[in-house]
């Protein structure tokens, strides 16, 4: 399959599917500029992309998906694009909770919502609960979201139960800590995407990630169609993943 226009979804599903995605939608401001247009023109253009990126993956079998929408330190971005991402984000939960529910997504907004506008907030709260019985695909969209801050959200969480002797120290282990953390009843991602030429993950489910397959791209987000996500499962089925074991000895 080294000729990408090849690439067939039917194909493809003959393999193993990830079950769980992560991406990081990342290259929308290059792109506008690219073209001479604003930055705001790039993250309009970005939203689109991931309707149909969910409308793949949906497609393709993948039960999970974790998108970077808005990290912690994208609020250090000039007031005037912060603003526009803020009501952008009101707009698409507005218009676009019919369409998730119609197709049987399942929206989850992770992070912290305490800094949020209070109209996105309770555009967030709403698109949670329509979408809440739905089960085809579960879309975490990750919103004023960072990796350290959720970490030290949970030590500080294990650490008052166990001053409040709801915990024994002997308590504390993976599980625990999984359990506590956004995405807690739901698998690792077995997948990152990060398009738009960088090679990191930045601060992007950093407990979570311990073992995924990392898949970058030179392709900004908004020219990440269908055939990228295709090109992409496609590497992850050629990987052998072992989880720290050897060929041979037991693991992947």
């Amino acid at each position: 399959m080294n000729n990408r226009a090849a690439l067939d979804i039917d194909k493809i599903k003959e393999g193993p599917i990830p079950r769980h995605i992560a991406v990081i939608m990342d290259g929308n401001g290059r792109w506008a500029k690219t073209r001479g247009l604003p930055r705001t023109a790039g993250h309009q253009k970005g939203v689109a992309r991931l309707k149909e990126f969910i409308r793949v993956a949906t497609q393709l079998g993948v039960e999970y998906i974790t998108t970077y929408a808005f990290s912690t330190e994208n609020w250090k971005r000039p007031e005037k694009e912060v603003d526009f991402l803020m009501d952008l984000f009101e707009k698409v939960f507005l218009e676009e909770v019919e369409h998730f529910n119609r197709e049987g997504v399942k929206v989850n907004i992770i992070g912290n919502k305490n800094r949020l506008p209070s109209a996105v907030k309770k555009r967030v709260e709403e698109v949670m609960d329509v979408t809440k019985g739905n089960s085809r695909i579960v879309v975490n969209v990750a919103l004023d979201y960072g990796g350290r801050f959720e970490l030290v959200n949970v030590v500080k969480e294990i650490a008052q139960k166990l001053l409040d002797g709801e915990l024994d120290l002997t308590d504390v282990d993976e599980d625990l800590i999984g359990g506590s953390l956004y995405t807690k009843d739901q698998p690792d991602p077995d997948l990152l995407i990060r398009p738009g030429g960088e090679k990191r993950i930045s601060n992007f489910l950093l407990w979570q990630l311990a073992y995924s397959e990392v898949y970058f791209s030179d392709v900004y987000w908004p020219n990440f169609k269908k055939n990228e996500l295709l090109s992409a499962v496609y590497e992850f089925q050629q990987r052998e993943r072992r989880f720290g074991g050897l060929k041979g000895s037991g693991g992947e």
